[in-house]
C-alpha cells in the first residue's frame, strides 16, 4: 500500500517526529504510550508506514522517518502548532484547542492553509 498517507498515518508521524526532538530516539513503546493506543495497533501502524516508505526500524526496534515521512510529519505538525496557538489566542481551553488543531490538520487544504497561514501572521 503505497498511496495517500491516511490520517492515522500523519498523526503517527507527527507523534514520531514530536518523540524525536524530544527524546532522541523513538520506540514503537514510546508511540504506544504518547497516543495511548494499544502495542498491537501502533505494530500495525508501523508496518504500514514502513511499507509506504515513511518510517525505517533498526534492528534494535529503533524507528527513524525517511525523508518522504518527515516531510509529511512537519506539514502536520505546523499545521498543529498553528491552529492549537490560533485557537488558544482566541481563549480556546488548551486542551480543546490542540484535540481541535488535530482534526483540521488534516482537511485543510494547501491554499486554504497557507492563507489562514498568512493571516495569523499578520502577512
Amino acid at each position: 500500500m503505497k498511496g495517500k498517507i491516511l490520517e492515522s498515518g500523519e498523526d503517527y508521524l507527527e507523534t514520531i517526529l514530536v518523540l524525536q526532538n524530544r527524546n532522541g530516539e523513538v520506540r514503537s513503546v514510546d508511540i504506544a504510550t504518547e497516543m495511548e493506543f494499544s502495542k498491537p495497533s501502533v505494530s500495525v501502524a508501523m508496518k504500514n508506514l514502513r511499507e509506504q516508505e515513511c518510517i525505517v526500524v533498526d534492528k534494535n526496534g529503533y524507528i527513524t522517518l525517511t525523508e518522504k515521512g518527515k516531510d509529511i510529519a512537519e506539514k502536520v505538525y505546523e499545521r498543529h502548532v498553528l491552529f492549537t496557538n490560533w485557537l488558544t489566542s482566541m481563549g480556546v481551553p488548551e486542551e480543546i484547542a490542540a484535540r481541535d488543531a488535530c482534526r483540521i490538520e488534516h482537511c485543510l487544504s494547501a491554499e486554504s492553509f497557507a492563507a489562514i497561514k498568512r493571516h495569523v501572521k499578520g502577512e
